[in-house]
């Protein structure tokens, strides 16, 4: 038997605007604003005083699965205006210095394993990357905007043709965490 509704209730710390239009939610915060359209789900996103509450009435099992997610995405939003994420990335080599630099909107590997073209990674929206001795750092106001990059600078420096136990060289997180440092 299907339950009636599905609800879940977000809490809207002091401090942080919440802008809902339709299924389309903006985040304001002390470090920024952020902005998410859910319109490609069923469900109904209210704003009531200092609580934002998803829901969907008679939910298949997909749809109340979507409750959950989208609350989900709107708590990150809310940590990520009020005090950001921070991804920690440490460049390993064993023979080979791997010289590592920020060109605009991507990231330069250069001399991975002797290579002599560079390896080149996407930086995605608004995140920052900054390259401190034998670590990379990665910050930014969106979860997903600063996992994805250093997701695409973990996938550049994969080594595809050597036996990766052996040949340990890379960028590989170590550290994840909110809240920005400067």
């Amino acid at each position: 038997m299907r339950a009636l509704e599905k609800v879940k209730s977000i809490e809207i710390p002091e401090g942080v605007e919440v802008k809902v239009e339709g299924r389309g939610v903006t985040v304001t915060g002390e470090k920024g604003t952020l902005t998410r359209d859910f319109s490609h789900t069923s469900v109904s996103i209210m704003l009531e005083g200092t609580v934002v509450k998803v829901g969907v009435k008679w939910p298949r099992k997909r749809e109340a699965s979507f409750v959950g997610t989208i609350s989900s995405h709107i708590q990150n939003m809310i940590t990520g205006v009020t005090k950001g994420f921070t991804y920690k990335l440490k460049i390993v080599f064993s023979h080979f210095p791997i010289s590592v630099k920020v060109d605009g909107k991507k990231i330069v590997m250069e001399n991975f394993t002797g290579e002599r073209s560079p390896r080149i990674a996407k930086i995605m929206g608004e995140t920052k990357v900054a390259v401190k001795g034998e670590d990379v750092i990665v910050q930014g106001l969106s979860i997903e905007d600063v996992s994805q990059t250093a997701a695409n600078v973990e996938q550049a420096t994969k080594i595809k043709v050597k036996d990766p136990r052996v040949f340990l060289d890379g960028i590989y997180v170590y550290e994840r965490h909110e809240g920005m440092e400067e």
